[in-house]
């Protein structure tokens, strides 16, 4: 799939010995391809801002492990893909963070979309957060909008299954190798994004998902979008890390608000707090991006309009039932009590408002709205 000697020369940089991505995207921008570097003299090495003498040294003096000829070789069996700085598929947001990865690993097809939105948010979210991440995702994806996020379970599973249900991209940045699919419940999901999109990772095909590698991971999926949504966030979320990285490289940061007596919302609540955009539909993402993304101002009517549709085919006793229900899970008997129905009679009628897809039972006789 790829003649090795466009590829061993980037590979073999990053493998010198104190040349982060920071210094790799130093000398790129200076001498454009790794093959360049190579042949610079010490001297002229040394004149890249944060290169000192042992370093220039070390550049000069590098050869080829073997090791890399092997990841080389592995990446051509399995049928992967390196997406490098010089390429025109490499993330354009992407290269202007301080430090890019110079390649990517990528299993599926980058092409180099500038209308990325990052999505992302606890890993155990609740049945509100899960149904609120999958219709904002799948009402984005019908502009064309590519959504990122980082295969984690839990929101982050949401917006690629809302992507994907919305026919639309989508991206997952991962904290390990492509040969170790985190978490592996994912597995499933990571082969339908890799048909619909791509799974990248700047790390070695083997690498194990480590927990320091998440934090590195989110400054991609945040580089390579316009903006980050955060769907429920606690104080100490890796999502918040998500939304500062984002702020830092001057994207926009949104938030969706969740009850006041969550904890699972109390993160998102203090970005709104700090100036993050509130989040109720995809029109609101919208609006902040008109400058990049050419969307007609029609996703209100049409979630008012499909919600005025369905109510309309109900009985006045379904929509009784409907009006006491609300995003965030209900006991049987709580509805009971609020409703003063029998109990079967209740059930009934939550069943057939879950056929028509207004419901979600979930376990416990719990009801919510979806």
């Amino acid at each position: 799939m790829y003649e090795m000697h466009k590829l061993l020369p980037w590979f073999s940089l990053k493998s010198v010995p104190g040349i982060g991505n920071h210094l790799f995207k130093r000398l790129i921008d200076r001498y454009e391809l790794p093959e360049m570097v190579f042949q610079a003299s010490e001297e002229e090495l040394i004149q890249v801002d944060g290169i000192s003498p042992r370093q220039a040294a070390a550049i000069q003096n590098f050869r080829t492990p073997d090791s890399v000829r092997r990841e080389l070789d592995e990446i051509n069996q399995k049928g992967h893909r390196i997406t490098t700085l010089a390429d025109p598929a490499y993330p354009p947001l992407l290269r202007e963070i301080p430090d890019p990865p110079p390649f990517l690993y990528v299993s599926g097809n980058l092409d180099g979309s500038l209308k990325n939105i990052a999505v992302v948010g606890s890993r155990n979210a609740t049945a509100y957060g899960i149904s609120t991440t999958q219709k904002l995702c799948a009402d984005l994806s019908a502009f064309d909008i590519t959504i990122v996020s980082g295969m984690a379970i839990g929101i982050d599973t949401a917006a690629h299954h809302g992507a994907l249900v919305g026919r639309g991209k989508t991206v997952a940045v991962l904290g390990s190798g492509l040969n170790k699919i985190y978490p592996s419940e994912n597995l499933n999901l990571f082969k339908r994004i890799s048909e619909r999109g791509a799974v990248i990772t700047e790390f070695a095909l083997n690498t194990e998902p480590e927990a320091h590698h998440f934090p590195i991971r989110n400054r991609i999926i945040s580089g390579m979008c316009l903006g980050t949504v955060v769907v429920e966030a606690t104080q100490k979320s890796g999502a918040l890390i998500t939304a500062r990285l984002a702020a830092e490289q001057n994207r926009e940061v949104f938030a969706v608000p969740g009850s006041i007596r969550s904890f699972k919302s109390t993160g998102t609540h203090t970005l709104i707090k700090q100036g993050a955009k509130l989040v109720e539909n995809a029109q609101d993402v919208l609006e902040e991006l008109t400058a990049f993304i050419d969307a007609p101002n029609l996703t209100k009517h049409q979630d008012q309009n499909s919600t005025t549709e369905s109510l309309s085919l109900l009985t006045p006793e379904e929509l009784a039932v409907y009006k006491v229900l609300s995003p965030y899970p209900e006991h049987i008997d709580t509805i009971v009590r609020k409703m003063t129905i029998e109990p079967g009679k209740l059930l009934s009628i939550l069943l057939q408002l879950e056929l028509n897809g207004m419901v979600n039972q979930l376990p416990g006789k719990r009801f919510v709205l979806n």
